[in-house]
């Protein structure tokens, strides 16, 4: 059949559908347009909360896209934020793109020679930052030769924008244009800059709020407890506007603090890191706090533990297990039940659960093994885990190559099997899996297994050397405020969750554990600390059947 363009289509006669670009400045028109008196909550770091709505922050946006232009800055400049989550940012997030510029959320929690890279790798002009953030800008403003303006949110923000008027037409241009920009943390090697389109994120937005996916609506009041600097803020800036929700914002995410705005704010969804939840356990069994309206929280960057799952699941509450990336915008998976769930026993669901999902419509997942070659469904075998689709990295910024191969196919770096109903479970990250003997051991299981034993608030599982196979697991523990779990009642819990030959050769007990910049375990700096760790004994296994 001959395909007509849209002119052809009109000109003949046949009909067509009107063509409006997918662009961002949509969505606060949306939210300013129908969902204009919805709040926008703010705590910021010195304790007092501030309150303005959707209509506020599409006026604030627009005075800083003139304030913006004002200082010269133009279509494609990069104009970057030090920040956390407040309505200030969050103005900026369509202030910046909707008159044609590039937002770019720079990670207050890198080290300083990655801040500087980046930094200079993005070329921004302009900086926006907090207060509480001001000592390292001035450490760093020498090394950033490009940035022409410094401004602080907390002290010269609101005075830039005052004078400005709120009468300002967005920038048009075609969806595929560049939108904002976030960084990697840079675990190994620099950190990769990922370009999100208008378009890609566009698209994105209305699959996260989705019924499947974290079924958001204009009921919803949405507390991230994830950094709008990560992972495209997981994208909660971009779909809050979509559905025209209230959002409620934190500087920092104590758990005292957390629970109290739950109940102030009538919070219904939540979205963070398993640490983050971890913390809010012990808080709640410890104080006896309430969550208030709780319906769903969404739990992402690494695996959430079994019993994490079954805490919340237990009051009621909804966990929704995902994957996703930077480079994938951030949403690949989640793990929403299908037809039948109430039907399984409580053993099966949480099995489920415990899955991070189905891919959404405009993602596809597959596994691979080191040549390339495709591996089955079979929810036995596990793989390097790739994806595309419609906001999934092609390239990275100021890369000279694409880091998708010919056919689209991204690989993320993470081992997993997929179930055959097409539910992704991950199994580690290929750098972080514990090869012993030949055969795989998942860190991530081992962790989230040790998790599940009473009076264990953290736990960590690594590879060491070993003569006879290999690498064996080191379990690495954080006792419960107030716990006397000893060494003994682990492998007592562990004996019938995992494998035998799973168990780890050593468990220790220690004070803390190192997390990454964006709140993970830190498996690099564990390998760093413990590379000249010995299983006592080992040395004698060497020749022994």
């Amino acid at each position: 059949m001959m395909r007509l363009s849209l002119g052809e289509a009109l000109v003949d006669g046949l009909g067509a559908m009107q063509d409006w670009p997918l662009r961002v400045s949509r969505l606060i028109n949306h939210a300013e347009r129908e969902h204009g008196s919805a709040e926008i909550v703010s705590r910021w770091s010195d304790g007092h909360v501030t309150r303005t709505d959707w209509s506020g922050i599409a006026g604030t946006a627009r005075r800083v896209a003139r304030a913006l232009n004002r200082l010269g800055i133009q279509s494609s400049d990069r104009v970057g934020t030090l920040a956390m989550n407040h309505a200030h940012h969050l103005a900026c997030w369509y202030g910046v793109p909707g008159m044609g510029g590039i937002l770019h959320t720079l990670n207050p929690r890198l080290f300083d020679d990655q801040l500087i890279f980046i930094g200079n790798d993005a070329e921004d002009r302009v900086l926006l930052y907090d207060r509480q953030f001001a000592p390292l800008v001035e450490r760093l403003k020498p090394d950033w030769p490009t940035i022409e303006h410094y401004i602080c949110f907390d002290d010269e923000f609101a005075h830039w924008t005052a004078s400005e008027s709120d009468d300002f037409e967005w920038v048009t241009g075609d969806e595929r244009d560049l939108c904002n920009l976030s960084y990697t943390s840079g675990t190994t090697g620099k950190p990769k800059g990922v370009a999100y389109e208008h378009r890609s994120n566009v698209l994105h937005a209305m699959t996260q709020a989705a019924p499947d996916m974290f079924a958001l609506s204009a009921r919803s009041a949405v507390f991230p407890i994830v950094p709008l600097f990560h992972a495209n803020g997981w994208a909660l800036p971009w779909s809050a506007a979509l559905v025209g929700c209230k959002l409620v914002f934190a500087a920092s995410y104590e758990s005292d603090e957390v629970c109290e705005s739950f109940r102030a704010e009538g919070v219904t969804h939540s979205a963070g890191v398993p640490t983050v939840w971890l913390g809010m356990i012990e808080h709640v069994e410890r104080t006896g706090a309430a969550f208030g309206p709780l319906e769903r929280i969404l739990v992402g960057g690494s695996a959430a533990p079994r019993a994490t799952i079954r805490w919340f699941k237990d009051r009621g509450v909804h966990v929704v297990h995902a994957w996703g990336m930077t480079e994938t915008s951030p949403i690949g998976t989640m793990c929403t039940p299908r037809r039948g769930f109430e039907q399984l026993d409580e053993d099966a669901q949480l099995d489920f659960l415990s899955r991070q999902g189905r891919v959404p419509f405009g993602v596809e997942l597959r596994i691979v093994d080191d040549d390339g070659g495709v591996l089955p469904r079979d929810g036995q075998t596990s793989g390097r885990l790739q994806v595309r689709g419609d906001w999934i990295v092609k390239r990275y910024f100021n890369a000279a190559e694409d880091s998708a191969d010919d056919e689209q196919w991204f690989d993320t770096g993470d081992v997993g099997i997929i179930h055959p109903d097409g539910t992704l479970q991950i199994t580690d990250r290929a750098k972080d899996v514990i090869k012993s003997g030949g055969e795989w051991i998942s860190s991530i299981e081992l962790e989230n297994a040790a998790v599940g034993c009473p009076g264990v608030a953290e736990a960590a599982a690594i590879g060491i050397p070993h003569p006879k196979w290999d690498e064996r697991p080191l379990l690495l523990v954080v006792r419960s405020t107030g716990s006397g779990v000893c060494e003994s009642d682990i492998r007592t819990h562990l004996a019938d969750r995992i494998a035998k030959w799973w168990l780890p050769d050593a468990i220790e007990f220690v004070e803390a554990l190192p997390h990454t910049a964006t709140g993970k375990l830190s498996k690099k700096d564990l390998r760093d600390e413990y590379r000249d760790y010995r299983f006592a004994g080992a040395e004698a296994m060497v020749g022994r059947d």
